[in-house]
């Protein structure tokens, strides 16, 4: 059954700040890059900071899970006269691409009429999401996973990647490509934190964070702000660049992932998966695509394991299969005319290599593969995925179409 709402809704502005190394933006401030990343957006939809009247969060309107978003404080930072909808997906990153949803959600009950999706990231150094676990205060999920060293996101997620390993027989030359492809993909993106080309030798020889990962495996940890200003079709008409199509849009996840990597109690096959699988069949039967229709995908990457298990979920290779279709050179964008089922993935170098704001260069990037503008180009790009998660439920895709 098709979705109600499929290309009703657009993406049709996007905006950012530079990208900073972690700590390195202070004496900047959360409102003041948000602030930055959204009249950015504004001006490349050709409307005014007046013309917003509605915010669509995800990570329960978290900045960067070390600060809160607050609409009323946006709105007389920014000049925005008033507001119909403020709404926002719990959870963390895993929401954001769903947020795309939300916000169709609230333009399609004619709440707004341009609604913004904005995350920002800053962590001074005594603010550091790799550790966020250990920092917590106890409570009963805390007080198994800290005394066991798990004190962070890349520690738990290290251990179901070490499952997949056992089950599957993925090995870490396949995460090693995931890293080298989408670094392959930032040699020639300007704002990118790591942009120089990444050798086997340099790969190897990185100290082993949580085995099997190893530093370069996990994403970057950066400061900056990324925003989408979503609204209708109809609307869309009159903004200044050709309308990213909402096609599908999902976001929820089962009671067996739960909780996800901080929880630990999930059984097999979903111990050694993304959880993204129910999100996946929800898009699919949405729009009646599946992952062979997509031009590109933007695969959200905090961690380079959880890219090949995505794909696996999302259908782009077959459960287990997901070594072998990594290292067969499928996700490069210099190999999507070579390779047979070649699908480019993140082709602006994602959280490991271009920057890590909790998912939202990955909705950017799949808006500008669409309209045709992106750095790497897909040559008629139609279809783009864009994943949030994964994380503690809501997990979350999205699908924009060329209009």
């Amino acid at each position: 059954m098709g979705w109600a709402h499929q290309d009703k809704t657009a993406i049709v502005g996007i905006g950012a700040t530079d990208y900073y190394l972690r700590g390195k933006s202070w004496p900047r401030t959360i409102n003041d890059m948000a602030g930055e990343a959204i009249l950015k957006a504004c001006a490349d939809a050709g409307i005014s900071i007046k013309d917003v009247d509605g915010f669509a969060y995800y990570s329960t309107a978290g900045a960067g899970y070390l600060d809160k978003f607050d609409t009323a404080s946006l709105m007389e930072t920014l000049g925005i006269p008033h507001v119909g909808f403020s709404a926002t997906l719990t959870s963390g990153g895993g929401g954001a691409s769903g947020a795309a949803g939300l916000a169709t959600a609230g333009l399609m009950n004619e709440d707004c009429k341009y609604c913004v999706t904005v995350m920002a990231l800053q962590q001074l150094p005594q603010h550091r999401l790799g550790v966020v676990v250990g920092a917590a205060a106890p409570n009963p999920e805390n007080s198994f996973l800290q005394p066991s060293g798990l004190v962070g996101p890349g520690y738990l997620m290290s251990v179901l990647a070490r499952r997949h390993m056992h089950l599957y027989g993925t090995r870490r030359e396949a995460f090693k490509e995931i890293v080298q492809a989408t670094r392959e993909h930032a040699l020639n993106r300007p704002k990118a934190i790591r942009n120089k080309p990444l050798e086997d030798e340099e790969y190897w020889s990185q100290p082993m964070l949580a085995d099997p990962l190893c530093r370069l495996d996990f994403c970057l940890e950066t400061d900056g702000a990324v925003a989408f200003i979503t609204t209708t079709t109809e609307r869309a008409k009159d903004c200044k660049h050709p309308p990213a199509l909402i096609h599908g849009a999902a976001h929820g996840g089962t009671r067996n992932w739960g909780r996800a990597f901080a929880w630990m109690g999930m059984q097999d096959p979903d111990f050694a998966s993304s959880g993204h699988k129910f999100v996946a069949d929800r898009l699919w039967e949405q729009t009646g695509l599946t992952a062979k229709d997509m031009s590109c995908a933007q695969i959200y990457d905090h961690f380079s394991c959880m890219v090949l298990m995505q794909l696996e979920d999302y259908g782009f290779c077959e459960k287990g299969e997901g070594n072998d279709y990594v290292l067969s050179g499928a996700i490069r964008y210099a190999n999507r005319d070579t390779v047979e089922g070649a699908v480019p993935v993140n082709t602006h170098g994602g959280n490991l290599n271009e920057a890590y704001i909790i998912g939202l260069t990955h909705v950017a990037e799949a808006v500008e593969q669409i309209r045709g503008t992106a750095i790497n180009q897909i040559e008629d790009c139609e279809f783009a995925l864009s994943t949030g998660g994964p994380a503690s439920l809501p997990v979350s895709g999205l699908i924009l179409r060329r209009a």
